[in-house]
């Protein structure tokens, strides 16, 4: 009697054994077998293993260094056999991964970073870092840098992350966050002691036409800021050096401070209570005031009643036979009030209204 021989398909067919078979573009998860130098085998459940793909490496060399035997990673199917009957397999969505979780705790812990610089562009420098493409704006170079950025084309930059947004594949990195550590450590150690909304006494250090830089002393700290010309004063002003010179001395309202540039935001005119407070009952409808035309527009005539308050009469309600220029002195009524959008809509007050006048 034959003896009927029995393969290993007979075998695995009666113990109702089924591999899995894969399609192209499908993501799994494999189990490390084995890692022999560059190359990495996976057991993924089928009838041959799983090995990453020649470029895999290249791409995710750092990923792949991590790796041991037994560890589990979610890959994808490139091809389903390879002249040796293996799936080629792609770690690269696993170890885009693995770098963004890289980032996000370097951003958490403020660790140091090097990536190599790729372009400059108007904005500042865009640099790679294992296969992942970051930017370092003009900002965020140091001193000594900032004048040179053509020259990190090609060169490693060390950097700490300051931004991460995953889903808008988005790392925005700074090179001053390492190399000017130590001077940011102590702006941010002098700013501590500021409190936002307290009154120091400062010394105006510069004059521009937006508004003045003035330093001011605490606990033998020195700290610059700015006073932008619309907290200057509660009056509008046109030309900042006819109200504040370099050298002057002020009283100065911190009210916003910048641990990253060690720059506060400063203001003068808080400290004087603001004039539209209590508009309404200082002004009130059909009340009448004195007042110095301050600007003639193709829409109206602007008056300067009190500090601060400045009242418009509109085009439409000037009599007929009325003109005035800047410096007149006029006496004027009130017609309408909006503490909100902080104007004031004057007449003229007349000796006797013409019988088109409203």
């Amino acid at each position: 009697m034959a003896i009927k021989k029995t393969t290993m398909e007979d075998l695995l067919a009666r113990a109702k054994y089924r591999f899995k078979s894969f399609k192209r573009g499908e993501t799994i998860v494999g189990k490390v077998s084995e890692i022999k130098g560059k190359v990495v085998y996976l057991d993924i459940g089928g009838k041959a293993e799983g090995v990453l793909g020649d470029k895999e490496y290249e791409h995710s060399r750092d990923y792949i260094r991590s790796l041991k035997v037994g560890d589990e990673v979610s890959v994808l199917v490139i091809s389903q056999e390879n002249d040796s009957g293996q799936v080629i397999l792609s770690l690269k969505r696993a170890a885009d991964e693995s770098r963004w979780r890289l980032f996000e705790k370097a951003l958490t812990n403020g660790s140091v970073l090097e990536v190599k610089g790729k372009e400059v562009n108007k904005g500042g420098l865009l640099v790679e870092t294992e296969g992942v493409y970051g930017f370092i704006p003009a900002s965020q170079f140091s001193k000594e840098l900032s004048e040179n950025v053509d020259d990190l084309v090609g060169q490693n930059v060390k950097v700490k992350v300051i931004e991460v947004d995953r889903e808008q594949n988005r790392l925005v990195l700074s090179e001053k966050a390492v190399t000017e550590a130590v001077e940011i450590a102590a702006r941010k150690k002098a700013m501590s002691v500021v409190k936002v909304g307290e009154t120091y006494k400062g010394k105006v250090v510069g004059v521009v036409p937006f508004g003045v830089f003035a330093e001011i002393t605490v606990k033998k700290n020195i700290l610059e800021g700015l006073v932008h010309i619309s907290e200057l004063s509660w009056e509008k002003i046109d030309n900042v050096s006819k109200v504040l010179k370099e050298g002057d001395t002020v009283s100065i309202m911190v009210i916003g401070t910048d641990e990253s540039t060690g720059k506060l935001a400063l203001s003068i005119k808080r400290l004087s209570d603001d004039p539209w407070k209590n508009i309404v009952r200082a002004y009130p409808v059909d009340s009448k005031h004195s007042g110095t035309v301050t600007k003639i527009a193709p829409y109206g005539v602007f008056v300067h009643i009190d500090k601060g308050i400045e009242g418009l009469i509109h085009a439409s309600k000037m009599p007929i036979d009325m003109a005035f220029k800047e410096g007149d002195k006029i006496d004027v009524f009130v017609e309408s009030v909006d503490p909100d959008k902080r104007r004031l809509s004057l007449g003229v007050v007349l000796m006797a209204k013409p019988v088109a006048y409203k």
